[in-house]
């Protein structure tokens, strides 16, 4: 395998297994609601402790779908949603040009039909 391509599909490989656990996408969702946020508003009103919350964090963070920010003392924490685009760029793009495809040629056929 290509080197570039080894290096692509690791870092698919970890937004993947960083979107399967429903922990981390509820992170991902708190932060998309209020982004900026530091550890300590992400573990509000979960049912998460807060070491838990930490290591979910260094797992979105190696996946590249959030970014921190050092503000002074405070670690501030954004959603990235490059990686979940390009992952839909890959793969569900590819499906949606497939039916657009089809809809496009059925849409030929019965205008064919009623012409005729």
């Amino acid at each position: 395998m290509l080197p570039i391509i080894a290096a692509l599909s690791a870092d698919i490989d970890k937004v993947f297994k960083a979107l399967a656990a429903p922990e981390r996408r509820l992170l991902l969702d708190r932060l998309r609601a209020d982004n900026g946020q530091t550890l300590s508003q992400l573990c509000l009103h979960l049912d998460m402790t807060r070491q838990a919350v930490t290591r979910h964090m260094i797992l979105l963070e190696e996946a590249a779908l959030v970014v921190a920010i050092w503000r002074g003392r405070e670690k501030l924490h954004y959603l990235n949603p490059v990686p979940i685009h390009e992952i839909a760029e890959r793969w569900i793009g590819k499906y949606e040009r497939g039916r657009l495809r089809a809809l496009a040629e059925l849409k030929s056929k019965l205008e064919e039909d009623s012409d005729g």
